[in-house]
């Protein structure tokens, strides 16, 4: 945890932005495998942690925005519980350490809730993203469980959203620390990318990085030689020269802040040239989004700036043609890059969005597009200092897509189908880093993992 007054300083300034009612925080519970005694890994609710920072299962909290009270309801393990598990907390004990005195049994919150409701006070909740949540705010509110989302608190949801969205000091030093395990896996990766090696070999290496170093992966390692599906978690393939690797893996801390990095490595560690004519496509639309990353500058316009970089390296190569403004303001890049530049980072490694993508990354102002590539950029709005984001272009060669396109004639104005077939056994290439916004521009973080040409056949070797 971090010290109490953070959390403190937090709450305080929730209750400042929300003025009235009762905002219910539910911690996640324990989730059996296959049998009740037998869970997976707990992983806390990230905005319980943001605001109370206990990392156990089966707490909840409550923030009175009309008496300015907080409080934490939980119990206190019993005889069994310790034979098991050893000496434990009390609840009181662990609340002390968030900056909260008043704790309550968990039969009490159901109290706590109907009074609230019986005097017609709102009783504010994000939305949630587990059964088990949603059945136990279901059971509070006495609503169906399966409309908790829809009934989500639109005032709370915009109030977390504007403080997670800005990140503390502490948060970018814990950032910086999951970034220095990425580093690790990543170099690891590169080191191991050889003809012969199982592509699982590697995974479980960097994965096994990830629990050694801090909290484990911040998401399911993408590993595949088939890096024209964007999100691969198949660990099958044995590496042969002549393929491509793509590596998309981040790390979190042990208080749960992310890393996502994303590296491409040519197995046997030697680029052969077709693999660099593309490779230095997606490099130079990765340093020089980088390069124009600063506070006002839009996510979607740095989107458009990296596609047209994209599509005029493809187009010097003879894979793309015509005008390139029209071609990317048309959609015909989506065909090599179809998904948005990069993500917001922080508690989660898509941060925030379990409270709604459009909430986080849109507005009144600026509405989400339909255009196919473009409907899957994730943050559209200008960047602040404080922001953390990756930034994260790829090009990709994707049979399906390539074929349907081809067949229904579409974007032949721009897209020369008949010289592709050359390459389509790159696969796919993404180069991400994860870069803050600073008040005049911007900073890399971490200790840059190596992604030039040179640097990464240097590692290889």
């Amino acid at each position: 945890m971090f010290k109490s007054d953070v959390y403190i300083r937090r709450r305080e300034y929730l209750h400042n932005k929300m003025k009235s009612g009762l905002a219910l925080f539910i911690g996640n519970v324990e989730a059996p495998m296959n049998y009740p005694d037998n869970t997976y890994h707990f992983r806390q609710d990230s905005d319980f942690l943001y605001f109370f920072g206990l990392d156990l299962p089966g707490l909840a909290g409550v923030m009175d925005f009309d008496s300015g009270k907080d409080r934490i309801f939980g119990d206190d393990f019993d005889m069994d519980d310790i034979i098991w598990m050893g000496p434990q907390p009390t609840v009181r004990d662990l609340a002390l350490k968030c900056g909260i005195a008043d704790t309550l049994p968990t039969s009490k919150l159901e109290g706590i809730v109907k009074d609230a409701i019986d005097k017609k006070r709102k009783v504010h909740f994000l939305p949630p993203y587990r059964g088990e949540t949603k059945m136990t705010l279901g059971s509070l509110l006495k609503e169906n469980p399966c409309q908790m989302k829809t009934l989500a608190s639109a005032d709370l949801i915009k109030a977390v959203i504007s403080m997670r969205s800005i990140k503390e000091r502490v948060e970018i030093e814990e950032i910086e620390k999951a970034l220095e395990i990425a580093y690790e896996m990543h170099v690891t990766a590169m080191k191991m990318c050889k003809p012969g090696v199982r592509e699982q070999e590697i995974f479980g290496a960097i994965e096994g990085i990830a629990l050694a170093k801090g909290g484990g992966t911040s998401f399911p390692i993408i590993l595949s030689i088939n890096g024209q599906t964007l999100h691969n978690h198949e660990h099958g393939n044995i590496l042969k020269k002549g393929k491509m690797m793509v590596t998309d893996a981040g790390a979190e801390t042990n208080l749960h802040y992310s890393s996502d990095i994303t590296r491409t490595t040519p197995v046997g560690g030697k680029f052969s040239t077709l693999q660099k004519d593309i490779y230095e496509i997606v490099l130079k639309a990765n340093t020089e989004a980088i390069n124009a990353t600063r506070p006002n500058i839009s996510n979607r316009d740095l989107h458009f700036m990296a596609c047209r970089i994209i599509a005029s390296g493809m187009k010097e190569l003879g894979l793309m043609k015509g005008d390139t403004d029209e071609a990317v303001a048309a959609g015909a890049h989506a065909l090599f890059m179809p998904h948005g530049l990069g993500h917001m980072m922080g508690l989660d490694v898509h941060d925030m969005e379990a409270l709604g993508e459009n909430y986080i990354g849109y507005n009144n102002e600026v509405k989400r597009s339909d255009q196919f590539g473009l409907a899957f950029l994730r943050f559209a709005l200008p960047y602040k200092p404080g922001h953390v984001f990756t930034v994260e272009p790829g090009i990709y060669f994707i049979p399906e897509l390539i074929n349907l396109w081809k067949s229904e004639g579409k974007f032949k104005q721009f897209i020369n189908y008949a010289r592709i077939a050359d390459y389509m056994s790159l696969g796919g290439i993404r180069i991400e880093d994860n870069v803050m916004i600073t008040e005049k521009g911007h900073k890399l973080l971490g200790k840059p993992i190596p992604k030039t040409v040179k640097e990464i056949e240097i590692v290889c070797s």
